[in-house]
């Protein structure tokens, strides 16, 4: 009986040792959480996207309140309104950015873009550019395997059965650019998303030489410079036989797509040009006739 009751205390003896220690082993590496995190992140999206430059929301709210200035902080999904939302509850200021949407610089369908060969192997597009330049004769072109597709949180971006090439559903981007980063070949690109949904860029990534990318895609830049010359607000530049429209500079007064031969520059979601009235052939030629001078009659005074 004195054996079974020696090591019951025993027992009881340790666990209030182990306690005692545990107690203050807790309170020297205590970390203190600011319960405005938890506040924060219910206000985010919740995508865990990456779109913020962090591993995740919680990890965005972390920074949101740990930090003084937010201003470099932006969530592409929550946009504007959110951010402003979580600046006022934290009585910090936001930074003010415009809304952005993804756009794919590439033409090179299968009907613009010949294939040369086959890539029998995993249908990824990492993989394939991590063996050879793709099927066709451009190396700088999509490799239509889907990888920005399946990289997209929010299905804003499916594969075109007809074309071949990645198409954007503009209301449902959020301009998270994890399709930026899926794609090997940087084909897609985050730019303004204009007034109205208007933008106009140019739609290649090829820097070969104009007659070697225009033999192997058909509306392929061939770095003519015609487009630079026309725009008025200096927003077009020529580097490295590829012409890049600056969407900061542009402003969209589209002189620059009638002026490219190959029809490389998009102009998208513009309204239709109004047609040209047409004119009569009977009026359109008029025979000038010329009106006989009158002589006028000089009466003499008698």
């Amino acid at each position: 009986m004195s054996l079974l009751l020696f090591t019951v205390l025993t027992l009881c003896g340790l666990g209030v040792v182990a306690a005692v220690i545990l107690y203050f082993v807790a309170n020297k590496f205590k970390v203190y959480e600011d319960p405005r995190i938890d506040e924060v992140e219910q206000m985010l999206p919740l995508a865990n996207c990456g779109g913020c430059g962090f591993a995740g929301c919680r990890n965005f709210a972390e920074a949101l309140v740990n930090n003084e200035d937010i201003a470099p902080l932006y969530c592409p999904v929550g946009g504007g309104d959110m951010m402003n939302n979580i600046a006022g509850f934290l009585g910090k200021a936001a930074a003010v950015k415009e809304p952005q949407v993804a756009v794919v610089r590439c033409a090179g369908s299968c009907a613009n873009r010949p294939q040369t060969n086959i890539f029998d192997g995993v249908k990824s597009c990492a993989v394939e550019a991590s063996l050879y330049g793709g099927e066709t004769g451009c190396t700088y072109g999509c490799l239509m395997k889907g990888d920005c597709a399946v990289s997209c949180n929010f299905d804003a971006l499916h594969l075109d059965p007809e074309t071949g090439l990645p198409v954007v559903d503009q209301e449902k981007c959020t301009a998270c650019g994890a399709c930026v980063k899926a794609c090997p070949k940087n084909i897609i690109e985050l730019r303004k998303r204009g007034p109205k949904d208007r933008r106009v860029f140019v739609s290649c990534v090829n820097h070969d030489k104009g007659g070697v990318a225009r033999k192997a895609c058909k509306v392929a830049c061939i770095a003519c410079g015609k487009c630079a010359k026309i725009c008025p607000f200096e927003a077009i530049t020529v580097e490295n036989n590829l012409a890049y429209i600056d969407f900061n500079k542009c402003k969209l007064c589209r002189k620059c797509p009638p002026e490219c031969p190959t029809g490389a520059i998009w102009a998208v979601n513009f309204p239709a040009p109004k047609p040209k009235p047409e004119i009569p052939a009977a009026e359109a030629v008029k025979p000038t006739v010329k009106k006989p001078i009158k002589e006028e009659a000089s009466v003499s005074a008698s």
